[in-house]
Formats: structure tokens, C-alpha cells, sequence
């Protein structure tokens, strides 16, 4: 199977795509440099395709899975060790286990693409406070890239709660967290990043964007996940 570019959370990588060009939505081989023998796997939700032409099966010697990369650490500056800022460089955000407020509306959301672009879908799950009622709700985006799935995600269900209630989203995407509130630089997706930015600017109290990992067991990130790839695979929506 062939190699394509791509990028993973703003690094550049290689992934191995299928015998049809498409990433798939599983764990995809990846490797971070031409000849690199170490393999590594990611999420192909996670990857963006790089315009170019692939590279034959052998362009990568065989390998065994390594652990995954770790982050660049990052100076005072807020530069990683190797000089680039975060939105270049983009270090997996640290899962968040703070407590949730009292009184607090609950979200979680997920994006999902079936390739990168491709059918794309958003999912939200947001339960109201003390364990209220909860509203789900899922949107087939047409085609698109996963990050513009999981903006909008976390768009949606921001609408989805009053402006003056307290409401806390929890998103597997660390660099829809980047871009909305770490002010990482975004080259793609800025109207949207615009949008969601003043609908959450409007909101008080201010809501709170908290990570959390993907596909670990988190039960509202995996039922708000099947929401989005309900979306991709009834294209349809339901909010």
C-alpha cells in the first residue's frame, strides 16, 4: 500500500494509506521522516492528507511499532525546543480531570471523517445540570476534513445551551482547544474558527473547553462519536 503526506495535529508526517488513496477512520501507520524504521500508529481522523504525489509501498523499511512520539517541550517563549510556536508544533493537551461546576451543563462532541477530506459528521451529546435531561444531536457536513467536524461539534453544542448558563465541552481534539482558546494560529477553517469564537465570546458566565482522550472509554466521547459516524453513515441530521 502506498504513503501519502499528511499531518497530524500540525506535525508533518507520512501515512500509509489504503489500496484506494483513503485513510479510514482505524489506527494508520505513520512515520515522521523520509527512511524513518520506527512505525507509529494514529488515528486517521486525526490526519489531514498533504497535496502530492504518494510514494510506492517500499519508500519505509518494515518495522515494529514504537511508543508514540512525545511532544516538544516548550520554553517560557511558548516555542517548542526546536523554535516552532505551538500552532506548528501542537502538543497533545493533557487530559483534563478538573470538577465540573455545579449547576453546569455537560457536552461532549466528536467529529468524523470517512477519509481526510471525505464524508464528514459532527456529534454532541449535553446533558443538562445535576444530571438532567440529556439532548443529542448529530450533522452530516457533506465533505470535509475531521478538524472542521470537530469545530463544529463543539459549535453546535454550544447553540444548543442558553448563552447565560454555565456549560463545560469536552472535545478529544486538542487542536480544536488550541485554535479556540490556547490562541494558536490557524491557516485553515478561520471562518469558522471566527464564528465559534464569538458565539462562545457572548456566553456568561465563559464556557470552558476540557479534554479528554479519544476512543479510551470516556463514555460521552464514545457516544458522541457514534453520533458523528450515524451522520456520515445515514447522511443525514438530527439536531
Amino acid at each position: 500500500m502506498p504513503w501519502v503526506k499528511a499531518t497530524l495535529r500540525g506535525n508533518k508526517v507520512y501515512a500509509r494509506v489504503g489500496s484506494d488513496g483513503s485513510l479510514g477512520d482505524g489506527a494508520v501507520e505513520i512515520r515522521y521522516k523520509l527512511g524513518d524504521s520506527r512505525a507509529y500508529r494514529a488515528q486517521g481522523k486525526n490526519l489531514e492528507i498533504v497535496a502530492g504525489a504518494p510514494l510506492p509501498d517500499d519508500a519505509f523499511p518494515e518495522a515494529a511499532f514504537a511508543e508514540p512520539k512525545a511532544p516538544a517541550a516548550k520554553g517560557a517563549s511558548g516555542k517548542s525546543a526546536t523554535g516552532v510556536s505551538g500552532g506548528k508544533a501542537a502538543a497533545k493537551v493533557a487530559h483534563d480531570t478538573r470538577e465540573i461546576p455545579a449547576n453546569s451543563y455537560v457536552a461532549y462532541t466528536d467529529g468524523a471523517c470517512s477519509g481526510n477530506p471525505g464524508p464528514a459528521g459532527s456529534g454532541m451529546l449535553v446533558t443538562a445540570p445535576n444530571g438532567g435531561a440529556v439532548q443529542e444531536g448529530y450533522e452530516y457536513l457533506g465533505i470535509g476534513t475531521n478538524n472542521i467536524a470537530e469545530l463544529t461539534a463543539i459549535l453546535r453544542a454550544a447553540e444548543a445551551v442558553p448563552d447565560d448558563a454555565p456549560l463545560v465541552i469536552h472535545t478529544d481534539s486538542s487542536y480544536a482547544i488550541g485554535v479556540l482558546s490556547k490562541g494558536w494560529k490557524a491557516k485553515a477553517n478561520q471562518e469558522l474558527i471566527v464564528r465559534i469564537k464569538a458565539t462562545l465570546a457572548r456566553r456568561d458566565p465563559p464556557a470552558s473547553l476540557v479534554y479528554v482522550p479519544g476512543h479510551l472509554g470516556v463514555a460521552g466521547n464514545e457516544r458522541a462519536d457514534e453520533l458523528a459516524r450515524e451522520a456520515i453513515r445515514t447522511r443525514s441530521s438530527k439536531l
